[in-house]
């Protein structure tokens, strides 16, 4: 057995590896340890020997012969990881972090999209299979997750010496902690950011995925157009919850900890990879809003790593934090003035905030006992909501019996029965009938709801096997880079009604998403079988008017316009729109969305007054709900300068297009679909006011951005196509333009089919092209493929 200095220095080295830098690991060393300079001299040696041992064990041995994919060379020369240097199609820039096992860079993308990125890359010497199936874990959890509070992933590989990385979005934020004290938040105020966590949190544990080290530094905080964003990252240690997320996935080993001590929960302290659940994560939660409304966690980390291994063990598992209230009453009279500034009120009203339901739902979701805490994020979070609401919320003290109950387990050695026994009647005889009664409607309450999350969580479970079978890895082999994401869909579309037969809530789910994912594609036909499927589902399960339904009758008719089915999707948008209004408010996000949607429909239909004056309105509307720099508020400054121009104010559009694509530029970057959108109708009104030269420049820089962006097929990109010809057209560039529509009427037939209304337009531009080419035959030819009832005229795309 291991002796308790053993121990000490153990947890001091598991410690001080979790920290970002060299210097960071000695200053927290050089406060860990005191006055103990030997110690501290100790502990720095056995981290220089640990630095110098992983080094030599990646110059001699590299990675055993037996991991796939991977070739023994006998030892691969160090790979430099230094600014300036490339991986794949990444330059490193700088570095950004440190942790145990990996080291995270900021870096440049290079193709297909110039951006900044966070590469993540294993560390020289720590490429074992466990922390290489750690690293997978992090790098597939990531890519299964699509949530606004999540950092989005990228890109995965490995570089030349076969070092696993992977690309994902760069978060340019602060702890969320450290965030919330500098912006001097007020208590409202972080406990919506800590919402929006639980929310996250939520989502990635309804993809089967425990995150397992939830703390400040691994929730960021950034500003998006002055509001505060909370963004969760690095599920390093994240496991699936059925073992499913990868094969190298592996248990955590008896003795040995992953995670930082201060935010573990009690069962993982206690080195049972069995026991840790989604409720580990309930607890780490609890721990993060105990610091954001406290700013101390519930047992300080200096505190426990001095009480030695075993006692940090013991102290988490079984002894009780202060309430929060308790903790900000009994600090000092200089630290309670600074957290109640730091939250924007006096130190009084601070603690008559926390006291009380706070303190009970923190206290809640610190519960040592898992049963006792809340059974998912969401639940936390809508607690959250209630106290923000004033309403009742589900927390609420322990029981004296059950607090009993826990001492009686510390205590039962010095506890003989007869006293226990004792006890338990004179609290039996002070339980009246009317508290009996509630007890017994608070068990039935509980009982319900653990039902309704567990069947919450068997719906999860069925949607992450599903997905998995749908998105494994192709058979290298067999496949090579062929499989694309259209046969993926292919596969999964077939499959559902096979493997889901007997989950139909789940299967619409799935139907919804998959829809959703052949829209963004460009293959509109394909989304709108299944985005039927879904609203006949809702309507039926759920209802005409509810959320669920209402989303789903919206998607289907984006699919329905870009699928040219113009009149059948401004007919239902005139349908949602009063609906949606009257069950959501006029300013709700889901109201502004249909309006737009409806404006839209009703340009297609030549109804250009009516688009302007409910595009007028939508923009007074987002600038009051969003501010004026949000995505929403640009794209409806957008679409209003598209129905100025429509209806002859051209110099209005002109400017209110100018100012769009500055702001996108700003907002969102130059290689954003969204900016590219901008450029383009920044041209179109170059052309309305005869600038040629730069219109011709602005529409070619359009479509060699969009084929990088979109790719050479995506709608965006063959409408791109289509105006450029256009203007070539209209400034004696003709022959460029002929051969440019020919290469747009193939794709645009591939794509979206004969008889879409963009197809139409491109045989008519083209037969134009073919008579003024005096080919008057291949121009008959095309022009009686037009419908008789409309021909469209050449050259009117993109107005």
């Amino acid at each position: 057995m291991k002796s308790p200095s053993h121990q000490r220095e153990e947890a001091l080295y598991e410690q001080a590896m979790q920290r970002a830098s060299s210097e960071e690991r000695d200053a927290f060393l050089i406060d860990a340890c005191g006055d103990d300079d030997a110690l501290l001299q100790k502990m720095r040696e056995l981290l220089a020997a640990g630095a110098v041992a992983a080094e030599q064990q990646f110059l001699s041995t590299g990675l055993s012969s037996d991991e796939p994919g991977r070739t023994v060379t006998g030892g691969p020369a160090r790979e430099a990881e230094r600014p300036g240097a490339v991986i794949g199609r990444y330059k490193l820039l700088q570095s950004i972090g440190e942790g145990g096992f990996g080291s995270v860079w900021m870096a440049e993308q290079s193709e297909p999209i110039k951006r900044r990125v966070a590469l993540k890359i294993i560390r020289p010497g720590m490429d074992t299979r466990e922390v290489i199936a750690r690293f997978e874990a992090e790098r597939q959890a990531l890519a299964m997750m699509d949530h606004p509070n999540i950092a989005k992933v990228f890109d995965a590989g490995a570089t030349e010496g076969g070092r696993p990385f992977f690309v994902m979005e760069l978060v340019k934020g602060m702890p969320v902690t450290a965030f919330c004290d500098e912006a001097k938040l007020s208590t409202r105020e972080r406990l919506e950011l800590f919402a929006d966590v639980c929310s996250a949190i939520n989502h990635a544990h309804q993809k089967g995925i425990i995150h397992r080290d939830i703390k400040p530094s691994n929730v960021l905080v950034t500003l998006h157009a002055d509001k505060a964003v909370a963004k969760v990252i690095d599920f390093g240690i994240a496991r699936a919850t059925q073992q499913t997320l990868t094969d190298k996935t592996l248990f955590t080993r008896h003795g040995e900890f992953i995670g930082t001590p201060a935010y573990m929960s009690p069962e993982q302290m206690a080195f049972s990879g069995i026991d840790v659940d989604t409720r580990s994560d309930i607890y780490s939660l609890g721990v993060l809003l105990y610091e954001l409304l406290t700013g101390k966690p519930p047992f300080d980390a200096k505190t426990l790593v001095s009480a030695g291994y075993e006692e940090m063990r013991r102290i988490i598992r079984e002894d009780d934090p202060p309430r929060p209230s308790t903790r900000i009453s009994t600090a000092t009279g200089v630290e309670r003035i600074s957290l109640a500034a730091a939250r924007q009120t006096d130190p009084a009203k601070l603690c008559r905030t926390v006291r009380g339901d706070l303190d009970w739902i923190v206290m809640k979701a610190l519960e040592k006992d898992r049963t006792r805490r809340y059974e998912t994020a969401s639940a936390f979070a809508a607690d959250i909501q209630r106290f923000l609401h004033d309403e009742a919320v589900l927390a609420s003290p322990p029981s004296a019996g059950y607090r009993f109950r826990k001492f009686a387990r510390r205590h039962k050695t010095a506890l003989g029965v007869a006293t226990v026994i004792a006890v338990v009647l004179v609290a039996a005889t002070g339980v009246s009938v009317w508290q009996a009664k509630l007890a017994v409607e608070a068990r039935n309450e509980a009982t319900a709801r653990a039902a309704s999350e567990h069947a919450a969580r068997e719906e999860s479970e069925a949607i992450t096997k599903f997905l998995t079978g749908v998105f494994q890895s192709p058979d290298p082999a067999r496949d090579g880079l062929t499989i694309t994401v259209a046969e993926k869909l292919e596969k999964a579309v077939k499959n559902l009604d096979l493997d889901l037969t007997t989950e139909p809530a789940c299967r619409a789910q799935m139907q919804a998403v998959l829809g959703k994912t052949y829209r963004a594609l460009g293959l509109p036909l394909k989304a709108i079988p299944l985005q039927e499927k879904v609203r006949d589902y809702y309507r039926a399960a759920s209802g005409p008017e509810h959320s669920d339904t209402l989303h789903a009758i919206g998607s289907l008719a984006l699919s329905l316009r870009d699928a040219g089915r113009r009149d059948e999707a401004l007919k239902v948008f005139q349908e949602l729109l009063p609906l949606i209004r009257r069950i959501k408010g006029p300013e709700h996000s889901d109201t502004l969305d249909v309006m737009q949607m409806l404006a839209l429909s009703l340009r297609d239909t030549k109804r250009y007054e009516e688009a302007l004056k409910l595009r007028e309105e939508v923009l007074t509307l987002t600038r009051k709900v969003l501010g004026t720099e949000h995505p929403n508020t640009l794209t409806a400054m957008h679409s209003l300068a598209i129905s100025l121009s429509d209806t002859g104010r051209r110099d209005e559009a002109f400017k209110l297009r100018e100012e769009v694509l500055a702001l996108r530029k700003k907002v969102n970057g130059t290689e954003h679909p969204d900016t590219l959108r901008a450029m383009g109708n920044l041209a179109l009104s170059y052309r309305d006011t005869g600038r040629h030269e730069e219109e011709i420049r602005l529409f070619e820089e359009v479509l060699t951005l969009s084929k990088k962006v979109n790719g050479p097929k995506h709608p965006d990109t063959l409408k791109a196509m289509s105006v450029l010809a256009t203007s070539w057209d209209q400034n004696n560039r003709r022959n460029e333009a002929l051969k440019l529509r020919e290469e747009v009427l193939t794709l645009r037939r591939e794509v979206l089919g004969s008889k879409h209304p963009d197809t139409l337009l491109t045989v008519a531009d083209l037969a134009n092209s073919y008579e003024a080419a005096g080919r008057k035959d291949e121009a008959l030819k095309l022009r009686s493929e037009l419908p008789a009832q409309e021909k469209p005229p050449a050259g009117n795309e993109g107005k």
